[in-house]
């Protein structure tokens, strides 16, 4: 999921804030991306301080980094699984402030981690304009994401947001293809395939969003090309959800 949130981001043509809200800690993206240059800065116990005393919003600019080379903002996650549980208060105001990105023309993609885990920010997914599960195509990933997809699709109906939820698969035909799992994960999902969205297996490629390896022609590898689909894809949704709400 992060190599997928980091990569589609940095292939977007619209300034992104990019969130690390993963519960597990250790601030990926900068240990992986960035190399471990950087010493993280505990942007989301700032935010949470900030909230307490009403200025989340005015400090939320402060606290992201700008990833270099591209219209990225970074809200780095937390150090320390340990700091995750601190947060619960935080992921409502933060999903607020980030909706009313918009408006500034800039958007976000949140990175909340294995579904599951102790602190996970669920206002953050529940609240998404669009929340994707990402799942490789063995059959191993592909079973626990069908356990996942039924709860998820019934949680979302309730509030009525089940067009909301989605899947992007990594590696089809390894070995299952596309159809094959969307007709799988369809009949948890009231008949509805879920795939919105597949991203191509190029570990070269990957390697770069995931750990910093230098990659020749980046830009035109398999995998950011299927980022830009995936893009297009969400897009699409989302403009759709928001005609219907209209």
């Amino acid at each position: 999921m992060t190599t997928t949130a980091l990569g589609w981001a940095l292939s977007r043509v619209r300034r992104t804030i990019l969130v690390d809200a993963d519960p597990t800690g250790g601030a990926a993206m900068l240990a992986g991306y960035l190399r471990g240059q950087m010493v993280p800065p505990d942007a989301l116990l700032e935010l949470w301080a900030a909230h307490q005393q009403g200025k989340l919003r005015a400090v939320l600019p402060t606290v992201t980094m700008s990833l270099p080379d591209s219209q990225v903002g970074l809200l780095p996650g937390t150090r320390a699984h340990s700091q995750a549980g601190s947060l619960a208060g935080l992921w409502e105001p933060l999903l607020a402030a980030l909706k009313a990105l918009d408006g500034t023309g800039q958007d976000a993609i949140v990175d909340v981690g294995r579904l599951g885990l102790a602190g996970s920010p669920t206002p953050l997914l529940y609240g998404a304009d669009l929340a994707l599960a990402v799942c490789r195509t063995d059959l191993v990933s592909l079973s626990a994401l069908r356990s996942w997809l039924a709860t998820l699709h019934t949680e979302f109906e309730d509030v009525g947001g089940a067009a909301s939820l989605g899947v992007v698969l990594v590696g089809p035909g390894r070995p299952y293809s596309r159809g094959e799992v969307g007709k799988v994960l369809s009949d948890v999902c009231g008949g509805v395939d879920p795939v919105i969205a597949s991203v191509d297996w190029d570990p070269k490629a990957a390697a770069a969003f995931s750990a910093g390896a230098p990659v020749r022609r980046l830009d035109s590898s398999k995998l950011v090309r299927s980022l830009k689909v995936l893009e297009t894809s969400a897009r699409r949704i989302i403009g759709t959800a928001e005609q219907v709400a209209s």
